[in-house]
């Protein structure tokens, strides 16, 4: 993804949902995607899919290049090759992702015959064979259920047996263990694990855990009020947070060896039909100086394979005045 804005036009003026945003993910790689609720993450996921909400959304500009081709000015006929075939996506609820009134097998066919044309007798193995790659047991018997016949955790695994079962090469996965138990939880994203190793896909991992992402991820991109503010390898990003907000994020996270009061990030997030100029951190940023308000940061390389958006790691910001208590009171 280069440079992607994905803009909504509506009464307010324009919200920035996407604002440039830009990261790559190479095949067998699992990428984390953590932030806030409304900083675009699920945004950005959708814009991937090109299911973004029309018409008050739109892509206004940027590249998503997949196996070197441009899929941005594809036409809706184009996308639906894929979608499902290269790119697939599991959704955060698997009670809303699956009609209630079909069967699981009608829901899975659905799915291998838009990609897959062949003979009834043909798609109910592929079907069997989609659920058997997901540690369902007895499959057979399965495709006569309905989704209310199901446990949450088993429903969710036939959401992940229609994501795999026309092969993609990337899934996007929009916190999918939100629905699920702890237990349940170690176990699906176990399964997931099993099934990149297998198959050489590539993950993009939405959550707000940062325990997923340790245990997931390669790598992780820290988004905030429509833009990605750090991105780096899973181990530097723990070791050594640079950017104030991740340092916050962190720090949020409670632990079973702290007694006192947990920790919480001042403020709101700005809002996207109104950003401020400069860092859009900058009200609630503990280093916050003059040049923070005034421009957003420009990308600096903390390490190989490790960039953040902020003026602390830049030789302007040490020149700059701390802001005095009185002028953050102003502010607020």
């Amino acid at each position: 993804m280069r440079d992607l804005h994905t803009y909504f036009f509506n009464r307010w003026g324009v919200t920035k949902a996407v604002d440039g945003v830009s990261f790559s993910l190479r095949e067998g790689e699992t990428l984390g995607i953590v932030g806030e609720s409304g900083c675009g993450k699920t945004m950005t996921a959708l814009s991937l899919l090109r299911l973004i909400p029309k018409p008050a959304a739109r892509i206004v500009s940027g590249e998503i290049i997949l196996d070197g081709e441009d899929i941005v000015p594809k036409s809706e006929k184009e996308m639906r090759k894929v979608r499902g075939r290269k790119i697939s996506m599991i959704l955060q609820d698997p009670q809303t992702s699956l009609n209630p009134v079909f069967t699981i097998g009608n829901q899975l066919s659905e799915a291998l015959g838009i990609h897959q044309r062949s003979d009834r007798k043909d798609m109910i193995n592929r079907a069997i064979n989609a659920l058997r790659n997901v540690r369902v047991a007895a499959p057979e018997s399965r495709l006569d259920d309905f989704p209310h016949q199901m446990s949450g955790g088993m429903k969710q695994r036939v959401i992940g047996a229609i994501a795999i079962s026309s092969s993609p090469k990337l899934i996007i996965a929009d916190e999918p263990t939100t629905a699920l138990d702890v237990t349940i939880q170690l176990q699906y994203l176990r399964l997931l694990k099993d099934i990149q190793a297998e198959t050489g896909l590539a993950i993009i991992f939405i959550t707000h855990d940062f325990g997923i992402v340790a245990r997931m991820c390669d790598r992780v991109a820290v988004m905030y009020a429509g833009r990605i503010v750090e991105d780096a390898d899973v181990r530097d990003l723990f070791n050594k947070p640079s950017h104030p907000y991740t340092q916050a994020l962190m720090a949020s996270v409670p632990q079973m060896d702290r007694t006192d009061r947990l920790f919480a990030i001042e403020g709101q997030p700005p809002a996207l039909y109104a950003l401020p100029e400069g860092c859009r951190f900058a009200d609630r940023c503990p280093h916050v100086r003059d040049i923070c308000r005034r421009e957003y940061p420009p990308k600096i390389d903390i390490d190989t394979d490790h960039m953040t958006h902020c003026w602390m790691f830049d030789s302007a910001w040490k020149d700059q005045p701390e802001e005095s208590a009185s002028s953050q009171q102003a502010v607020e």
